[in-house]
């Protein structure tokens, strides 16, 4: 079997996902304990017990995640349609646990300024950020405010250099991978999240340039956020992992004997209400409780890791570098037969 480095994985003549790669430990662990390893980190001038961040959907992120995730050393982005926003911004008082709040090309300076003023990172929540108006907005956000800006989605890293030139401060990585996202389906758009992430930081390194990766899409358990801090990311952005908790928007209903949440995409019907092209499913998912649960699995699933790797730290376990690509009955295999 061949051992696989990031540069052989990202000149492969397929497109990869987090299914088609494991990682191989190649080092005898000089770990003795879990808690020896640092899973902490700074993304933007924040530091993080963990490398999440919550994504920006209604069902997922709202002031009650936010608060919740900063407790736990995490960042939640507020979704840009969250009602509170107005009369948080309005009333003077502090943040809340707020750190990131997403917002439109619409959005005004008004609003804007106010999200300066708190000190908040600022996502522009677009599904392409490979668009003239996307590098215009992050320009001016820039030039008039001192916050820093998260930008997406792209999937490869050809533009990456203009989102830099831009302003951007980060971006998110990944398109048509997430669980309700049906661009992919629809438009034809889109290539593994592996592939993805690998193209964008290849073309990070090469150019040296100052940009943060965040992994977006295609995440369903501790191993994929190990795998994309392995392949070069800075942080994860989670949607599917944390819907159905208790911090999540929306009501717990009972049905079948079981109690679930709602979940759905961004470009989801339900989020646009309006006949128009709809990227986005929607569903319902398992309530899962508290979402300190699901972060605890997340921290002790990548503490886990490293030490398997040999790796103390976030930049030990990026620097590693040996990967198995899996066959789909190896991929078969790894799975819990219950």
């Amino acid at each position: 079997m061949k051992i696989y480095s990031k540069d052989e994985l990202n000149n492969n003549v397929n497109s990869l996902t987090y299914d088609d790669i494991s990682l191989i430990p190649t080092k005898i662990s000089q770990l003795k304990s879990r808690s020896d390893i640092k899973i902490g980190s700074e993304f933007l001038g924040h530091k993080l017990n963990v490398p999440v961040l919550s994504s920006p959907m209604d069902t997922v992120t709202g002031i009650e995640m936010c608060k919740e995730l900063t407790n736990l050393g995490a960042i939640g982005i507020l979704n840009r349609f969250d009602s509170s926003l107005d009369s948080l911004l309005n009333n003077g008082e502090e943040n809340k646990g707020i750190i990131a709040v997403s917002i439109g090309l619409d959005t005004p300076d008004s609003i804007l300024e106010k999200l300066a003023a708190k000190k908040y990172l600022i996502c522009i929540d677009t599904a392409n950020a490979n668009n003239t108006y996307v590098l215009q907005k992050t320009e001016e956000i820039k030039k008039k405010f001192p916050v820093k800006v998260i930008v997406g989605n792209v999937a490869h890293g050809s533009t990456l250099q203009s989102l830099v030139d831009s302003g951007a401060d980060a971006v998110r990585v990944g398109i048509g991978n997430g669980s309700v996202c049906t661009t992919s389906i629809q438009t034809g758009i889109g290539i593994g999240q592996v592939s993805s992430i690998l193209n964008v930081f290849f073309q990070r390194e090469k150019n040296k340039l100052d940009i943060s990766i965040i992994a977006d899409g295609g995440i369903k358990n501790a191993g994929d956020i190990a795998k994309a801090i392995c392949l070069g990311a800075d942080v994860v952005i989670l949607g599917r992992m944390i819907a159905g908790t208790k911090e999540t928007p929306g009501e717990v209903i009972k049905y079948g004997g079981q109690l679930w949440k709602k979940y759905r995409g961004s470009a989801s019907f339900g989020v646009k209400l309006k006949n128009v092209f709809i990227e986005g499913d929607e569903t319902m998912v398992p309530y899962k409780g508290a979402v300190k649960n699901v972060i605890d699995t997340v921290s002790d699933g990548l503490r886990s890791c490293m030490s398997y790797m040999n790796c103390q730290t976030l930049n030990a376990l990026r620097d590693s570098d040996s990967f198995a690509v899996l066959s789909n009955s190896s991929f078969m295999e790894r799975l819990p037969k219950v």
